[in-house]
C-alpha cells in the first residue's frame, strides 16, 4: 500500500450533513415520472414518486463555474482526498416508506468508511457515504449507501 490515508484523514469517519429538508410536489413527481418514461398511472399523475425520484432531490443548485471538472458540485461532508479523479464504485438503495405527493423529506448523509486498495494501476481511495430519508411521521423511505472510488 502507498499509505495515502493519514489519521487526519479517516478522522472525518462518522462525519455527518446537516439535515436537509425538501417538500414533494405532484408537479415535480409527474415532471420526473415524465422524464424517466414511467407508464404507471400512480407516477404520472403525482400521487406517488417512482423509484429514484429522490436521488436528484437533495443535490444542491450551483451554476457551472461551481462544479468540479468532472461536472459535480463540491460535496462538503467530504475532505480533501489525495487523489482526485473520481469513479462510481457502487449504489445500494433500500426503500421504506412510499414518497407520496405533499410529503416533508429530510436526508441526512453520513461519511460512513475510507478505504485504500492497490488497483492495476495504482493505489485506489474508497469512500462509502450513507444517505437516509426520513419522512415528517419519522419514518425511512429510503436508505442509500455510495461507495466512490478516487483514482
Amino acid at each position: 500500500m502507498s499509505g495515502l490515508l493519514s489519521a487526519e484523514l479517516l478522522a472525518n469517519i462518522g462525519k455527518r450533513s446537516e439535515p436537509r429538508t425538501e417538500v414533494v410536489t405532484r408537479r415535480d413527481i409527474r415532471k420526473y415520472a415524465i422524464a424517466t418514461g414511467q407508464t404507471q398511472r400512480k407516477y404520472l399523475d403525482g400521487d406517488e414518486a417512482p423509484p429514484l425520484y429522490h436521488v436528484a432531490l437533495f443535490w444542491d443548485v450551483v451554476e457551472r463555474d461551481q462544479l468540479s471538472p468532472d461536472g459535480v458540485s463540491i460535496d462538503a461532508l467530504l475532505p480533501k482526498f489525495p487523489l482526485e479523479k473520481a469513479m462510481a464504485g457502487g449504489l445500494e438503495i433500500s426503500y421504506g416508506a412510499k414518497v407520496k405527493a405533499g410529503d416533508t423529506l429530510t436526508a441526512v448523509r453520513t461519511l460512513t468508511d475510507i478505504y485504500e486498495k492497490q488497483g492495476r494501476s495504482g493505489p485506489l481511495i474508497f469512500y462509502e457515504v450513507l444517505m437516509e430519508v426520513h419522512n415528517a411521521d419519522g419514518a425511512l423511505v429510503v436508505s442509500e449507501k455510495t461507495t466512490r472510488i478516487l483514482r
